[in-house]
């Protein structure tokens, strides 16, 4: 049965609606940020830009790095507009737009986020990076798909309902092993959590008290079976579970600007970020 027009939605210039792409600008390699500002950051570490596109707060730059085409796209903040730009993704490379049908041979993008986050433990150093391996999504995206948890996380999942006194079940999604594999002689692993928000969501307090009492200590203090949960941002599980679901390979690498165990902040952020940047653009070869 063809997709419908109003659940899939194409602009009058062929685009798909939000991101504003055409399948042929979509290459195997992307890199996502949140913030569209810092598109234009990873993309001046391209030996060439070819084309740029922007719509809303999806800013998209394509280009080559040696021999590799890659792109950069921003997301927003958030796991509602991840949603948006991995389903969008997919259906670029992956349903036909003239039959509105999913294609026979499906293409698996190559998918790695660039982002900033927060450590939730003392030993996760600020400036550091880090590589999830794992998210739990403290969001209700995947309310709404059928994503299994992963049987090795089914336990940890069941404690952190009552431990954060949620009244919905977290998720948890795995970042790819390969991926994973290719960075973790050179940066730190940890289990990411994402969160819905980035005030009383992650703990913080301006005017308004948050219903969870005193749940930034109550993520800092839980305990996995492999360790501690090590830091917290707003879009990786979303990332994971959808990349998972659809088929795609995923990685969400951290540059650490925040330790909320010792409340301090980076004095030095915008530096992170470009070596961040730099240093997964030199493993391009190995993606």
């Amino acid at each position: 049965m063809p997709i419908s027009e109003t659940d899939l939605i194409y602009r009058d210039d062929g685009s798909i609606y939000h991101l504003g792409l055409h399948p042929e600008q979509v290459p195997d390699i992307i890199f996502t940020v949140g913030d569209p500002e810092r598109v234009s950051t990873v993309s001046q570490c391209f030996d060439a830009v070819k084309t740029r596109v922007a719509h809303r707060e999806f800013v998209s730059h394509m280009g080559r790095i040696g021999n590799h085409s890659l792109m950069v796209i921003s997301s927003g903040m958030g796991t509602d507009n991840v949603e948006i730009l991995m389903t969008e993704l997919d259906a670029l490379v992956n349903v036909n737009r003239e039959t509105c049908q999913p294609n026979e041979n499906l293409r698996s993008l190559t998918i790695i986020r660039l982002g900033t986050s927060g450590a939730l433990q003392p030993e996760v150093a600020l400036d550091s990076l880090l590589v999830s391996q794992a998210a739990v999504g403290l969001d209700t995206l995947m309310q709404f798909y059928s994503h299994p948890v992963p049987p090795v996380w089914q336990e940890a999942v069941a404690q952190l309902k009552p431990a954060l006194d949620l009244e919905f079940t977290p998720y948890v999604a795995e970042a790819d092993a390969e991926l994973v594999a290719q960075f973790e002689s050179q940066f730190q692993l940890g289990v990411t959590v994402t969160c819905p928000g980035f005030y009383a969501p992650q703990g913080r307090q301006v005017r308004l008290a948050s219903r969870q009492n005193r749940l930034l200590n109550k993520l800092i203090s839980f305990r996995l079976a492999s360790g501690p949960l090590s830091n917290l941002e707003m879009e990786t599980a979303g990332y994971y579970a959808l990349g998972k679901l659809l088929g795609h390979r995923m990685l969400s690498v951290n540059a650490i600007l925040a330790n909320r165990a010792t409340g301090r902040f980076s004095s030095h952020p915008q530096k992170t970020i470009l070596n961040m940047i730099e240093q997964v653009l030199v493993k391009m070869d190995e993606f």
